[in-house]
């Protein structure tokens, strides 16, 4: 079972992994081990693959770097729930084959810690304190989630020049 990660309004790209942990600053072999270092120190390492993110609204704010993104499937989350998203932190998802689902209640019936179940085709998310509904995922979303994220869906579907 997943665990939830629960998160406050306007989390910003650089909470998630700081500008001085860039890829290109410390390597793309460590860049994710800092992942909210500063802002949930130990979150690297006590993630498990499948965890969700529950936040509130603009979850994603600030810079659009995608290796905040990168970060977080590389550590295995499952998902990212929120109230809203920055839009590009959830194209940035999307592409890189993180659900990125909207819900107006998980922060109601989430607390830190719980064991959620997200059933992103039911559209709901189950913790022990109940349910909540989820925004349906366009189709073409969908689509690119389910091949892993935009490039392993145009690989699938020979639009892309494979190298």
């Amino acid at each position: 079972m997943a665990r939830a990660w629960v998160f406050g309004d306007d989390l910003d790209t650089d909470q998630m992994v700081p500008g001085r942990y860039a890829p290109f600053m410390v390597g793309q072999d460590k860049f994710h081990t800092y992942a909210f270092c500063d802002a949930r120190p130990g979150f690297a390492k006590e993630v498990r693959p499948g965890d969700i993110l529950i936040g509130g609204e603009n979850f994603g704010c600030g810079s659009s770097r995608e290796y905040a993104v990168a970060a977080l499937k590389k550590l295995g989350v499952g998902a990212v729930v929120a109230k809203s998203f920055a839009r590009i932190f959830f194209r940035n998802c999307i592409n890189l084959g993180i659900p990125a689902i909207e819900s107006a209640d998980a922060m109601e019936i989430v607390r830190d810690g719980d064991d959620v179940t997200l059933d992103i085709t039911a559209g709901v998310l189950r913790a022990p304190r109940g349910a909540a509904a989820v925004r349906p995922t366009a189709p073409f979303a969908q689509e690119i989630l389910s091949a892993g994220g935009v490039v392993a869906y145009l690989r699938e579907h020979g639009d892309f020049p494979r190298v």
